[in-house]
């Protein structure tokens, strides 16, 4: 049974963890400096806490961390793998464009990892459902076949480093655009007091896009903080001769403000909440 060590235990680390070892891996994590809850979910999913010396000398290591970090973990994991000489398979799975991917590969310069671009679509795994779909390109080897032999949907791109992140670029900043998107009209609408109208009009005329906001804007608002350097991503990827990267920029700004309303006690939030529906309701609604 391989071993396989995942960076960050958050709610999708975790969760792909407990998908690994449900596989018959043996699953790794690096938890110093990190939370009480997270030790704790890192427990819970079965993984097995270790230090960087080991990490490096499982057969695959997955970063699974928020954008901003992406960069200093790919350092990190250098190191060590310097210090241990022996061969490792790392897949970033971050969501970070190509040239922030082009980036933590060129961290691994010099040392004898051999480094895979990821990208994650979709859901935390769940018992009794598939979990999310992890791309990988510039697998020419197929390293990662072990991932889909032990749980994990995995599809690989015929495309160099920056594929796999290129698509989580376009496919985030549709999903979650349309959710920034919801959260700044719906706001918007309040404020000026035509809320209850366009909340029906949507229903009437739009109800697939009603669903989603349904689910979907209530579901951001604990993730916030962490989309904040994906829309940031989003832009750069964009580029500065592309004027939808400002739409972008905007978005950063706008989950930051969603991520500031929480720690403020949710009063935004809450107004959203007030307008989309009771919880019990949402809570039946499909994604």
């Amino acid at each position: 049974m391989p071993t396989i060590a995942v960076i960050g235990a958050g709610a999708m680390g975790s969760g792909i963890g407990a998908r690994l070892v449900e596989g018959g891996a043996t699953v790794l994590t690096y938890l110093e400096g990190r939370s009480a809850a997270t030790k704790d979910r890192a427990r819970t999913a079965g993984m097995q806490t270790a230090g960087l010396e080991d990490i490096v000398a499982a057969d695959i290591v997955l970063s699974i961390v928020p954008p901003a970090e992406a960069v200093s973990v790919a350092r990190q994991v250098a190191e060590a793998a310097r210090k241990s000489g022996r061969p490792v398979v790392v897949i970033d799975c971050n969501a970070i464009s190509p040239a922030t991917m082009k980036e933590v590969a060129s961290a691994f310069d010099g040392s004898p990892v051999e480094v895979l671009d990821g990208s994650i679509i979709g859901m935390p795994p769940k018992p009794g459902d598939a979990g999310p779909r992890i791309y990988v390109s510039g697998d020419v080897q197929n390293r990662s076949a072990a991932l889909g032999a032990h749980g994990l949907s995995v599809r690989r791109i015929d495309g160099p480093i920056g594929a796999a992140s290129a698509l989580k670029m376009c496919y985030a900043g549709i999903n979650k655009g349309l959710t920034g998107l919801g959260t700044a009209m719906l706001l918007a609408s309040i404020r000026s007091g035509a809320d209850e109208s366009l909340k029906r009009e949507i229903a009437e005329s739009l109800p697939d896009l009603d669903r989603k906001f349904t689910h979907a804007l209530p579901d951001m608002y604990p993730k916030a903080y962490r989309w904040v350097a994906e829309m940031e991503e989003i832009a750069a990827f964009l580029g500065d001769d592309d004027p939808a990267s400002l739409i972008y920029r905007g978005m950063a700004r706008l989950f930051r403000k969603m991520a500031e309303d929480r720690e403020d006690g949710g009063k935004l939030a809450g107004q959203l909440d007030a307008l989309l529906g009771p919880a019990t309701e949402r809570a039946g609604k499909a994604p």
